[in-house]
């Protein structure tokens, strides 16, 4: 309650009081006139100094404004493509709340057209359901909770789950199935397919772990998590299909004879993981940039013995100039085990195939607009490139690029994909694949949130 609010009605009486008493004394009509002249001024005075008091409140209570993807929030609007959000300074930015859990989610149906089915292609593309979620966030006694889970019609699946501490102003800690820090944060992609290294395992990875993270302070981050393994229990996890899962890992090794889609004969998995990342932030007239490394190494297992390790990093850059975004990222990786020169990997109740090492460079350019159409608040258009070379197995290079838009009107969320790719999975190949022929992907998919 304002102060003005309190202190109103007492001075408003008292100067009533003051006036004449409760004993109903005569005055005259020039007194009484007098009397409510005063009065009408002293109201006029206490809403003049309510309305002063109420400007400078509501400037100081109103939150910092953020562009659509600065806070974690974004992953309700727009598909899984977030920023973390500054911890420290949404606390001093809002009021502290009080305990709680909130639940939100989302439904999303799919369209596509392909090059590479010939059956789509005579349909005229097909229209399925895409997943639908459920989203909880909140904090209870100090400590923030946060989980996903995701619901196909081929499998359910836990994106994330974790607590979180923020034991100091700039330092926060996140226990539980959380994010791999590592390359441009939080995606390296604008479109619904990611880019290339999210089916090597290097975009958007979430595994069993803890994680401490530095916010932005004096212009430079810091994350460092150690991972004991995948968020399915590693390699004797008890799951009945290690490929029921949204982040991709490896699961196998490619034996003589084993085709690139088929359930490894021998299976493999990460453990004692310790990946980090640094982030330096800087500002150059209307442009800001962030430049960063990252690096990750740890080992094999399979299932008796460690079988191996693997390590990868990368370099990466994200600007942004106005309503233009420019990312570049380089990255390696290399799986060392033995003479293995293939891997299976697992997602969406999928497998596939990797090369045990390879180098992937991609490159972004995003451009917001918002408008006023209607329910249509905001429009990004988008290309985002990506390649996979030097590849351990000598396959072919793997090829993506999304030329695309997406459209935000109130709870909905759309992309529009026109794709063209060369061994890419998802776009008629695999990541292993030999082929060199390109294929072409219209996709659009539709997300309502709530």
């Amino acid at each position: 309650m304002r102060l003005t609010q309190c202190i109103g009605p007492v001075l408003l009486s008292g100067a009533i009081a003051s006036s004449f008493s409760a004993s109903a004394v005569e005055v005259s009509k020039q007194e009484l006139a007098t009397l409510k002249a005063q009065i009408s001024a002293l109201q006029a005075r206490l809403e003049h100094l309510e309305n002063q008091s109420s400007s400078s409140i509501s400037v100081a209570e109103q939150p910092s404004s953020s562009n659509v993807e600065s806070t974690e929030s974004v992953d309700l609007v727009k598909q899984d493509k977030t920023l973390e959000s500054n911890t420290a300074e949404t606390a001093t930015a809002e009021p502290e709340q009080e305990d709680g859990i909130t639940f939100g989610g989302a439904i999303r149906t799919n369209y596509s057209y392909t090059s590479y089915d010939d059956g789509n292609k005579n349909r005229g593309g097909d229209f399925d359901f895409d997943i639908f979620r459920i989203n909880m966030s909140g904090e209870v006694g100090g400590v923030t909770l946060n989980s996903e889970i995701r619901f196909f019609d081929y499998m359910t699946a836990i994106k994330y789950a974790y607590a979180g501490y923020q034991f100091s102003e700039n330092w926060q800690v996140q226990a539980g199935i959380t994010k791999v820090p590592f390359g441009n944060q939080s995606y390296n992609s604008q479109n619904y397919f990611f880019s290339t290294n999210y089916y090597l395992g290097l975009e958007d990875d979430f595994d069993l772990g803890v994680v401490f993270k530095r916010s932005i302070a004096d212009n430079w981050q810091l994350d460092v998590g150690f991972f004991k393994n995948d968020e399915l229990g590693g390699v004797d996890g008890f799951v009945d299909n290690r490929s029921d899962r949204y982040s991709y890992d490896i699961v196998g090794i490619r034996g003589e004879g084993e085709s690139i889609y088929d359930e490894p004969i021998e299976g493999l998995g990460e453990y004692n993981t310790l990946a980090g990342r640094f982030a330096y932030h800087f500002a150059s007239g209307e442009v800001k940039t962030e430049v960063g490394v990252s690096a990750l190494q740890g080992g094999i297992h399979n299932g008796e013995k460690r079988a191996g390790d693997y390590q990868a990093w990368a370099v990466h850059t994200s600007s942004q100039y106005r309503n233009w975004h420019l990312q570049f990222q380089h990255s390696q990786y290399d799986y060392d085990i033995g003479q293995a020169d293939r891997l299976a990997v697992g997602a969406y109740s999928f497998y596939d195939s990797i090369a045990a090492d390879a180098k992937s460079t991609t490159l972004n350019v995003a451009y917001d607009m918002a408008v006023d159409f209607g329910p249509v608040t905001d429009l990004q258009f988008y290309n985002n490139f990506g390649l996979v070379y030097d590849k351990s197995d000598d396959s072919e290079n793997t090829m993506m690029n999304v030329l695309g838009m997406s459209v935000a009107a109130g709870g909905l969320f759309t992309y529009f994909d026109f794709v063209h790719a060369k061994n890419q999975p998802f776009i008629g190949g695999s990541a292993a694949g030999d082929s060199d022929e390109t294929e072409q992907r219209f996709n659009i998919n539709i997300g309502y949130y709530f």
